[in-house]
């Protein structure tokens, strides 16, 4: 009898035992996966900075942009300033509206500001995009950027131009295009050449978007 009991307390033993040593091994797998992970995010961030120097520089910027909010501001420079300087240009050649097309305004500014939104928040897939493509040679960049900002204003501006129906659409799609396809690889030349690691100053982003904007309003407007 005592035999017996004995035997039970032994393997009610060598089963706590067990069951211990699987809780470890679950709690091991877990700190694994955490230090992985860990690790893989040390790895990415080092991969953003050419050196330490790039890296103290980036965290010493005083009002940093990332790749995806650079690129969103500067969707929405350019899906409210050009669509609003052909509205202008429209208005100029075509003189004042009569009293029962003001609705015109109210359709057009709706246009302009679906433009820019769409241009704001797509900015942050083609900041994503741009950041893989400055991985590459420089040459190869070029070709594909056009392609790139032809996409951004295809989406931006037909986007937009979907308010005046299909003629709107294919309109605003067409001139998004043009749009992206200019400015898109000026501004990443001199976003590639400013930035450290993933990010860009401000101070330097501002005229440097503006400025790309602003040129091309004054091409639109014959300026």
């Amino acid at each position: 009898m005592e035999n017996r009991n004995t035997q039970t307390v032994i393997r009610q033993n060598n089963i706590n035992i067990l069951e211990n040593l699987d809780g470890g091994g679950e709690l091991a797998e877990k700190r694994l996966n955490t230090l992985l992970m860990i690790n893989a995010e040390i790895a990415d961030e080092k991969a953003l900075y050419v050196s330490e120097r790039e890296k103290f520089e980036s965290e010493m910027m005083k009002n940093p942009l990332s790749s995806e909010k650079a690129f969103s501001y500067l969707g929405l420079l350019l899906g409210t300033f050009p669509p609003a300087a052909i509205f202008t240009k429209f208005f100029i050649e075509n003189g004042s509206l009569r009293n029962d097309e003001f609705w015109i305004i109210g359709v057009l500014a709706i246009v302009n500001l679906i433009s820019a939104v769409v241009g704001f928040f797509s900015g942050k897939l083609i900041g994503k995009m741009v950041r893989e493509t400055e991985k590459i040679s420089w040459w190869r960049m070029l070709v594909l950027l056009p392609f790139i900002g032809m996409l951004w204003g295809i989406m931006s501006g037909g986007a937009g131009g979907i308010i005046i129906f299909i003629i709107g659409a294919l309109f605003g799609a067409y001139f998004g295009a043009i749009v992206g396809s200019i400015a898109l690889p000026i501004f990443t030349i001199f976003h590639r050449l400013l930035k450290k690691g993933d990010f860009i100053e401000r101070n330097q982003f501002l005229p440097i978007a503006l400025g790309i904007t602003f040129v091309i309003c004054g091409l639109i407007l014959g300026l």
